[in-house]
């Protein structure tokens, strides 16, 4: 695993444990490199953020891509969209992207490419790019609601109901 990995992976951790984007030092000091060795990689807390999200774009990207190889692109997406990791990494980088200095426009740009691909996947699961558009918002509340500390969502219940609608 090459250092930048080990670095993001770190402050991923460190914010899924603290529900925030953690500083250089605490990164520097957990990842066990120097400060030089963190910036050399991520100038600034920014920069690190957006390493963060684009490792997790990067991540949701394979992890659908995979699951749409055996037809289960729309569980995937609903299951990760109600999953207590993925809520607390995404409050945590909330906190920080809700700043304008820390959201860039390349991050804007991939994350809204990445929520494309995601839905031309679920159209291509059920053949109706209406019904993609509706499982990709029901993730997108599903993760909200999981935000909020309401992680009451019956994943289940909520698949085999799309999966009804879909197949109809």
């Amino acid at each position: 695993m090459s250092n930048r990995t080990h670095i993001l992976q770190t402050a991923r951790t460190l914010a899924v444990q603290t529900g925030s984007i953690p500083s250089l030092d605490d990164v520097a000091q957990h990842a066990g490199v120097s400060k030089g060795g963190l910036m050399h990689h991520f100038r600034s807390r920014a920069a690190l953020t957006e390493g963060v999200a684009m490792q997790a774009i990067e991540e949701m990207d394979q992890a659908l891509a995979d699951a749409a190889e055996s037809g289960h692109a729309v569980e995937t997406w609903l299951r990760l969209s109600s999953s207590r990791e993925e809520a607390a990494l995404y409050r945590a980088m909330a906190i920080l992207l809700t700043d304008p200095t820390h959201l860039t426009d390349e991050l804007v740009r991939r994350a809204a490419e990445a929520a494309g691909r995601w839905e031309q996947l679920f159209a291509e699961e059920t053949g109706d790019p209406v019904a993609a558009a509706v499982i990709h918002l029901v993730g997108d509340g599903m993760l909200l609601n999981n935000l909020s500390g309401d992680a009451s969502s019956d994943v289940d219940s909520i698949v085999q109901w799309l999966s009804t609608r879909s197949t109809a």
